[in-house]
């Protein structure tokens, strides 16, 4: 009897230990299970973080402002001289003459220079049509010029200028004194809008 009450009790208790191992188990392995998620999610948002920098740094490093959008304007194209193809009368040589004027030859190489300096393209007119006919002339001033000066030069001489009629030269004439080339310019984008400063300032005496 003694002996059956006794293995009751040991199977009882070991039935006990076995279910609370069980149950220990069982409640571990979530929290391990739980660990372990969170253990390989961390790694992975970790290792997602520099992709996210990488990405706006180099989206930083590539970001190129350009003149439109900083306000800048390209400097090369404005400070490009304007180049005067045709010869100064004032400042010539008798080889510019023969190579740049068709069938010119040394003749009126010699009365070119012989009325220098020529202070009005109607001077030169005058002078030069002694020798040659009006249309003659009028081909040789497709080669030549007068310098103009702002505030000597008559309007025929202003009208040199390509863009610049009888009417804005006389106005430029009516608004002297000049007090520098600028004023002439800003007076010159009023009475001929057409008229290019850069080439207009390529015949002012002085440039």
């Amino acid at each position: 009897m003694f002996r059956r009450q006794l293995l009751v009790i040991l199977s009882a208790l070991i039935i006990g230990v076995i279910v609370a191992g069980c149950t220990a188990t069982q409640t571990a392995a979530p929290a391990a299970n739980a660990d372990a998620s969170t253990a390989t999610e961390e790694p992975a948002a970790a290792e997602a973080s520099p992709v996210g920098d990488e990405s706006s740094t180099s989206e930083e490093a590539t970001t190129v402002e350009t003149p439109a959008e900083t306000g800048a304007e390209p400097a090369a194209a404005d400070n490009e001289a304007t180049v005067m193809t045709k010869i100064n009368l004032n400042d010539m040589t008798a080889e510019e003459l023969e190579a740049t004027i068709p069938d010119f030859g040394s003749r009126m190489v010699r009365e070119f220079f012989e009325y220098q300096p020529y202070v009005s393209i109607l001077q030169f007119r005058q002078e030069i049509g002694k020798y040659v006919d009006d249309a003659q002339v009028a081909q040789y001033e497709e080669y030549v010029y007068v310098p103009i000066d702002i505030n000597e030069s008559d309007a025929a001489t202003i009208e040199q200028i390509p863009g610049v009629d009888a009417t804005a030269a006389q106005a430029l004439i009516d608004a002297r004194t000049y007090g520098s080339t600028d004023a002439f310019l800003s007076k010159l984008a009023e009475v001929a809008p057409d008229a290019d400063p850069a080439v207009a300032t390529a015949y002012l005496a002085g440039n």
